[in-house]
């Protein structure tokens, strides 16, 4: 965790012109990787219809402007007391803020959740592929591994390294060639801090999960064709019983 960046809550304070609707608001915020004060960094930023035009940041230890507005404000600021009040807030606003936040991160753990499916091989005479997708769990540290009847699977496996969602939970994803053997039982096991036991999710071989999709595609397509013809079976018996026969000679 101490490798990506974190954000506190951040504080908004809008300002609404009823008059000509033009909005004007100011952002607090503070980013950090730890909670020592060298990792923080205090940025107050104001905006003008969503436009950002002066920003004051601790890294940089003063106000600067970005339009010609915001730097007549800058010039103003950095040569009143503002700015020493401002550099201040890294300490009093952040420090106690950023602690609380990255110890309830720190000490917080999610289930992942687990998905198990086939994929066939692109080439002929090549295994089958067994996929164990692994996602939304926090911390980071996780174990995947395979097991053929009971039995942890040591060769033909691939995982790859955890991989950030960015919303601070994490995906892997382990791969298995296989070779089906019948009644044999093959399962991915994961092992997690927010796991009481190994979680053990089981593939069914029933049937390939693309060959799922397209028999279900299949099966919507003729109950359509049904519904259609017989829609049309009804209007025609319907124009039918209504037509006046005229003899002819």
């Amino acid at each position: 965790m101490s490798s990506s960046l974190l954000c506190c809550c951040c504080l908004l304070f809008f300002t609404l012109c009823p008059t000509d609707g033009f909005r004007h608001f100011t952002l607090a915020r503070c980013e950090f990787n730890s909670t020592e004060l060298d990792g923080i960094e205090y940025i107050y930023s104001y905006y003008y219809q969503k436009k950002e035009f002066l920003r004051f940041s601790s890294s940089v230890g003063h106000y600067v402007g970005y339009t010609e507005l915001g730097v007549k404000n800058a010039e103003r600021f950095n040569n009143g007391p503002d700015v020493v009040q401002m550099r201040a807030q890294k300490e009093v606003y952040c420090q106690n803020n950023v602690d609380v936040d990255y110890r309830a991160a720190l000490t917080k753990s999610v289930k992942p959740s687990v998905r198990v499916y086939s994929r066939s091989s692109s080439s002929s005479g090549h295994p089958s592929m067994l996929v164990c997708r692994v996602f939304d769990f926090y911390p980071k540290t996780i174990r995947v591994s395979w097991l053929r009847d009971g039995q942890e699977v040591s060769s033909d496996v691939t995982t790859t390294d955890e991989m950030e969602d960015g919303d601070w939970y994490y995906q892997v994803q382990s791969d298995l060639e296989y070779t089906p053997r019948s009644g044999e039982k093959i399962s991915c096991k994961v092992e997690h801090k927010s796991l009481d036991q190994p979680l053990i999710t089981d593939w069914n071989p029933s049937m390939p999960e693309a060959e799922r999709n397209k028999l279900a595609i299949g099966a919507s397509g003729l109950i359509l064709g049904l519904v259609l013809s017989l829609a049309g079976f009804i209007y025609y018996k319907s124009k039918a019983r209504g037509r006046i026969l005229v003899p002819t000679n």
